[in-house]
């Protein structure tokens, strides 16, 4: 399960914050996680709860946005949301589909006390 791991460094980066800016509690984190992300939104909530125990970030809530995959169509011309990587072309059909979205997992932001 990536998802502990990809939660160790998010806990990580928000302990680094709180040193720069000096706030001592998370209280919620809103997170995107592209569709082609290769990561579970449910498991990453149930890493995140275990992980953020006895943290600053233990009792924060954790919103997840999951942008759509975006592919470019070479056969069409044009930037086109799909369900999965293998999928074709909703437009044409095609099939010479390069990814332009959907890829990342971002931390989005923070509220903090």
């Amino acid at each position: 399960m990536h998802e502990l791991s990809l939660c160790e460094r998010l806990l990580e980066m928000l302990q680094e914050a709180s040193q720069r800016h000096a706030f001592h509690r998370v209280t919620r984190i809103k997170l995107a996680v592209g569709q082609f992300a290769c990561v579970d939104p449910d498991a990453l909530r149930f890493a995140f709860d275990v992980i953020r125990r006895d943290t600053l970030a233990d009792g924060a809530t954790v919103d997840i946005h999951q942008p759509p995959g975006l592919v470019w169509c070479e056969d069409c011309a044009g930037e086109r949301e799909v369900p999965t990587r293998i999928a074709p072309c909703p437009a044409c059909g095609g099939l010479r589909l390069t990814p332009r979205g959907g890829n990342d997992l971002t931390l989005v932001e923070l509220e903090v006390a």
